[in-house]
């Protein structure tokens, strides 16, 4: 978010006229509404196909194809988008750079990320995969803000819509993608922002594997796992008994209420990592980048929306303990802010400074 935040500050001086978009005729309120909702529903028809045209692949077992597909799709994005946006920077700052060092550079540049995207975790750096997931993130982003004012918030709107009737519908595509996902402990073949795994630093001190931290208890029967966690027995300490669990701030209680399908539906695979699909990150990022082109009031108060919105959905996870859309709540809250920031805090610190209440 502050990435895009600074570039759309950067590239929408009124004083570069080369990267501000041509301004189209003047049209009534109405027009623009109209227009806006019917690209917002063109859109979201496009995304609920292609997310339901992802739920058959995967069905089929076509997992690689996927996986080549995201790569193949991160090329395209780090190389047009990319290479679009490196542009407009270039020109900006008038730093020089011939055609061939830069498509060079480029190329090497969309390579890299392809192949990070590609091959998933334990084969690259985490650091360099998520660094490649923040830049495609940026770049998607950074385009959707220029998109024209009604159509951006429209747009936002009609992505929250679509991801509450995504997720929590039976027949909602991304539902069925996670419980297919779970049925056959499978990781989800998207563009996934993944945190760190959690591992057993003792371990890794003591020239162990690392590997992860927790593990569902069984009973002396063999029989099935019940709903609390315990450490692994090479992660426990001799002092510990087989009893109590070691504990991760904020996740303990609800985690150990919770099963295996639990603990996949809020975004906890096998590595033990907090995981964010990548689109939600990207339409925060136009919703604060959007309120960029006003003032930096309103970014302010967008941001704190959000994560506002993002801790409420946490919450509500752990009281519910099923998989919930991130976009309603945070982009709700941050529509709802920019408005007023806008439109009342504005005027209001406007006519304070004026008259000197406040300077």
């Amino acid at each position: 978010m502050l990435l895009v935040v600074l570039l759309t500050a950067v590239l929408s001086d009124p004083s570069d006229s080369s990267s501000s978009p041509p301004s189209p005729p003047a049209a009534s309120w109405t027009e623009k509404l109209g227009g806006a909702l019917i690209d917002s529903l063109i859109f979201v028809v496009v995304i609920t196909v292609v997310t339901f045209l992802l739920v058959l692949l995967f069905y089929l077992r076509w997992t690689a194809f996927l996986r080549y597909y995201m790569g193949f799709s991160s090329f395209l994005v780090l190389v047009f988008m990319g290479g679009e946006l490196s542009a407009l920077l270039l020109r900006r700052f008038d730093l020089p750079l011939d055609c061939a060092t830069f498509a060079l550079l480029l190329f090497n540049f969309a390579a890299v990320g392809a192949v990070a995207v590609l091959a998933g975790r334990g084969v690259v750096p985490i650091l360099l995969t998520q660094g490649y997931l923040v830049v495609i993130g940026v770049l998607v982003a950074f385009w959707f803000t220029m998109l024209p004012e009604w159509t951006t918030w429209a747009l936002l709107i009609a992505m929250a819509l679509y991801d509450l009737a995504a997720v929590l519908l039976p027949v909602g595509p991304l539902r069925l993608l996670v419980e297919l996902a779970i049925s056959r402990d499978e990781e989800i073949p998207a563009l996934v922002y993944e945190a760190r795994p959690v591992v057993d630093h003792h371990q890794d001190d003591a020239g162990g594997d690392g590997r992860r931290l927790w593990r569902h208890r069984r009973d002396p029967e063999g029989g099935d796992p019940d709903s609390s966690l315990l450490p692994a027995p090479e992660t426990m300490d001799d002092t510990e008994s087989p009893g109590s669990a070691l504990r991760t701030p904020l996740l303990a209680s609800p985690l150990e209420r919770m099963g295996s399908e639990d603990l996949d539906g809020i975004g906890l695979g096998s590595s033990g990592a907090i995981k964010l699909g990548l689109g939600d990150f990207i339409f925060y990022s136009v919703l604060v980048g959007r309120a960029a082109m006003y003032d930096f009031t309103t970014v302010y108060a967008c941001y704190l929306a959000i994560i506002a919105g993002l801790g409420a959905t946490l919450l509500l996870l752990a009281f519910f303990r099923r998989a919930l859309p991130a976009l309603p709540i945070s982009i709700a809250l941050g529509v709802v802010f920019y408005l007023l920031t806008r439109f009342l805090l504005e005027e209001f610190l406007v006519q304070c400074s004026v008259n000197l209440v406040m300077f």
